[in-house]
């Protein structure tokens, strides 16, 4: 397995990690018992990142992973948890909490659930409008001199978010949607991470499944399933979509790869200073995304892709239009 360094002063872990979102329900029904597969399955083959956020599920998701990571050795992998995002006993987010009792309160519960003394790197999912991320970021920092974390990232974060954070508390990564369709972190943010010596770790590689080359337009989403709202899968924007994925699927064959695997390598490709998140629910989509660290994409090759599926090419917004307002950059 590959190593990358999250920034200049994150830790180095696998140049491929795995988000474990799916693996409760965020996109339909998950086995329990496949997924911890899975998880087992990413860290024998050398994945060392491993995802998540404590409102996964409320909690489910920490917990799936603690029974994952029983008995293996702490220091093998590197745990990244969002934390800030509130929700009730219906799945419906009810906004974000940055105050610093509020993301001790947070942390605590993490660190029981994940059955851990120590958080690798802990992130702010979203900014919290009512909170200067200054006190945000401060708590944290008292953590991080606490011993309980290790790292401070971001999440979802403009460019001058990332400056004002990094002036409190040098910031490790930025955890941001990137892939051939969500490309607006290109403009301003990843090159002030780069100015700052701020890695970036990439989520939604393979857009939540529309450009894995395994999403059809006549397939709905189940119960639970939040694609269901997206408006990139809508009716009308799945049709348009899916065309670009047949164009890169002409690449792919031509380079004896599958769609999914290209669409991952294009991002790793731009840039080690990027980690590119995966979310498999299954052993089988993980033994898919896997080779994509081994695809040598030539500059004939970018131009090929670029050509299949130009920046601003994807029909509809990459959030529903109540969530849009609350990211840093746009699609």
């Amino acid at each position: 397995m590959q190593t990358r360094i999250l920034g200049s002063t994150g830790p180095a872990v696998s140049a491929l990690g795995l988000g474990a979102m799916s693996m409760s329900g965020a996109y339909g029904a998950a086995d329990r018992t496949e997924s911890i597969a899975t998880v087992h399955a990413a860290l024998d083959a050398g994945v060392t990142l491993i995802d998540t956020g404590d409102f996964y599920a409320m909690g489910h998701n920490e917990l799936l992973l603690a029974e994952a990571l029983r008995g293996r050795d702490r220091d093998s992998y590197r745990l990244s948890v969002k934390f800030g995002m509130l929700s009730g006993p219906t799945p419906t987010m009810g906004g974000y909490d940055g105050r610093p009792a509020a993301v001790k309160n947070f942390l605590a519960y993490s660190l029981t659930r994940l059955g851990t003394d120590h958080i690798d790197v802990y992130r702010p999912a979203r900014l919290d409008p009512t909170v200067p991320v200054e006190e945000t970021v401060g708590a944290i920092k008292e953590l991080i001199d606490a011993g309980y974390v290790r790292h401070l990232g971001l999440s979802e974060v403009d460019a001058a978010t990332v400056r004002r954070a990094h002036a409190v508390h040098p910031v490790s990564d930025l955890q941001i949607e990137y892939s051939l369709i969500s490309r607006a972190v290109e403009a301003e943010v990843l090159p002030t991470l780069r100015e700052l010596g701020i890695g970036l770790t990439a989520y939604g590689v393979l857009g939540r499944g529309l450009i894995s080359g395994h999403w059809s337009a006549g397939r709905g989403a189940g119960t639970g399933d939040h694609r269901a709202r997206s408006p990139r899968f809508a009716s009308g924007n799945v049709e348009h979509n899916l065309a670009l994925v047949e164009a890169l699927r002409r690449v792919a064959d031509a380079k004896g790869r599958t769609v999914a695997q290209l669409a991952i390598a294009w991002v790793a490709a731009q840039g080690d200073d990027i980690v590119p998140l995966v979310g498999p629910r299954t052993r089988e989509r993980l033994t898919e995304a896997l080779p994509a660290l081994d695809v040598d994409l030539t500059a004939d090759d970018l131009a090929e892709i670029e050509k299949a599926v130009p920046a601003g090419a994807a029909r509809g917004d990459r959030y529903p239009s109540a969530f849009m307002a609350d990211l840093g950059v746009g699609n």
